[in-house]
């Protein structure tokens, strides 16, 4: 398949479109944090589920069928239950973890989600990999390891942590959960709806991340002087990470979610370009290059298919995902092939 064809492109625009929600994120949380003292990530993350709730949950209220809320709830409510803990815990554990660790340790063990994902999707979506898809994944974290290198000659890293270790294991641990949630999410998308998925982790997201914040932040709330400008910064990352859930699944169900997850690493770029003009980060042309290797990576890993296995009793073709979803068209296809042969 050609490198720049016209889906590879489109995967790229996709995938960059999700980095700037998360870049958005980034910069008005640093705000909060550094400009107004205000470091509340659970109450942040509480906003954006009950927005998804609002919207998504109430939607299925109104469906009818396996599809209404109500059913849904009475067939599967401890699996979303658990899909809601692993996406809340996954959120916070990350964000938690800048207190205990370093800028560095972060941006590098969080990639260890990547080859966990990968890991749960051989097994769990039955996706098969070629050695060209490894290739792609290790020039992506090259990538990753020259920002590092670049924040460090640039300054960046003068935090030294208070308990290195705990940070790294809470870095690990919401990496490790960010995977099962993303492999949860494609999995539902392509199977069953994205408004399913969306509603559900907006009716459990909204639980407890509610329970949470009134057990770990209610102090961190109660201390916050509220006024225009706090309250803009809050529905900004709130409208960011609201269309960051919303359009996520319309990109993994076109794609997978490996290839998204290679293709947000650029988040942190596009946050420290911007942190260039209103953080005043010292500017190193490693970044320009750790960019570039990155987005190399992530069009090699998206040029080549990725074939998913099928049990060997199953009359449904393997499946590539090649930048489009061909699922339903293979079986479109199958289906007029045994159509065919009938008439005959």
């Amino acid at each position: 398949m050609p490198l720049f064809s016209t889906d590879i492109l489109k995967t790229i625009a996709l995938g960059q479109m999700l980095s700037l929600c998360i870049c958005g994120t980034a910069i008005t949380s640093q705000y909060l944090a550094e400009k107004y003292k205000v470091n509340t990530p659970m109450l942040q993350s509480f906003i954006n589920y009950c927005l998804l709730f609002l919207i998504y949950t109430v939607m299925l209220a109104f469906q009818s069928g396996s599809d209404n809320l109500l059913e849904i709830l009475r067939r599967k409510w401890w699996k979303y239950t658990l899909l809601g803990l692993a996406d809340v815990e996954a959120n916070y554990l990350i964000v938690r973890a800048y207190q205990y660790t370093t800028l560095t340790s972060v941006q590098l063990l969080d990639c260890f989600g990547i080859p966990v994902l990968m890991a749960l999707s051989w097994f769990i979506l039955r996706a098969r990999y070629k050695v060209i898809h490894f290739i792609a994944v290790f020039v992506c974290l090259l990538g990753v390891g020259t920002m590092v290198g670049a924040d460090i000659l640039a300054g960046r890293e003068d935090n030294s942590g208070s308990d290195v270790l705990i940070g790294d294991i809470l870095v690990l641990l919401g990496a490790s959960l960010y995977a099962v949630s993303n492999v949860c999410e494609e999995y539902i998308v392509k199977k069953l709806s994205r408004q399913e998925f969306l509603g559900m982790v907006g009716l459990f997201g909204t639980i407890i991340s509610g329970i949470q914040l009134l057990i770990v932040e209610y102090k961190d709330i109660a201390k916050i002087h509220w006024d225009w400008r706090i309250a803009l910064l809050f529905v900004a990352f709130a409208l960011c990470m609201f269309c960051l859930y919303s359009f996520m699944p319309l990109v993994i169900k076109v794609t997978s979610a490996t290839s998204v997850n290679l293709g947000i690493l650029t988040a942190d770029l596009y946050s420290l370009f911007f942190g260039l003009f209103l953080f005043e980060y010292k500017f190193s042309g490693l970044y320009i290059l750790s960019f570039t290797v990155i987005m190399v990576g992530f069009i090699l890993y998206c040029s080549t298919p990725t074939r998913t296995a099928e049990p060997s009793e199953s009359s449904v073709p393997p499946v590539t995902n090649i930048g489009i979803d061909n699922l339903g068209l293979k079986l479109e296809e199958s289906g007029v092939s045994e159509t065919h042969s009938a008439v005959l």
